[in-house]
């Protein structure tokens, strides 16, 4: 038998968290949850429990298929996890991401220091 996995090193490896100790932080902030409670970041993966993520506005839903205790490539992660987060929450995503910045037309150029201070009081006031 191999050893126990801990949920930060399986949420590193498949490549939800940059590093393992974001993968810790969002676990010791509440961020990652398992039938609506919080986990520690020493909790023991085990194949097909399904964790609730919350990166950054992302609410995302995923399932262990395998255990995997290294960083794969990400090719490879669909052997090891399922995605289970539903459409309209990427859609919801992609929303938030189209509004959310200024859009210049193309080869109109650099905004004038008139135009950025209008932007600036726009986005910030």
């Amino acid at each position: 038998m191999s050893d126990p996995i801990r949920l930060d090193k399986y949420l590193w490896a498949i490549r939800l968290y940059k590093t393992r100790s974001l993968a810790t932080e969002a676990c010791r902030c509440g961020h990652v949850r398992m039938n609506g409670m919080p986990l520690k970041a020493s909790h023991e993966i085990k194949v097909g429990e399904i964790y609730e993520l919350s990166i950054e506005q992302l609410h995302k839903v995923v399932q262990v298929k395998e255990l995997l205790g290294n960083r794969v490539g990400a090719k490879l992660l669909e052997n090891y996890v399922a995605d289970l987060t539903p459409p309209e929450e990427y859609e919801r995503i992609q929303l938030i991401r189209q509004y959310a910045f200024e859009k210049r037309d193309r080869g109109s150029g650099r905004p004038t220091k008139r135009e950025r201070r209008d932007i600036e009081e726009f986005k910030y006031k």
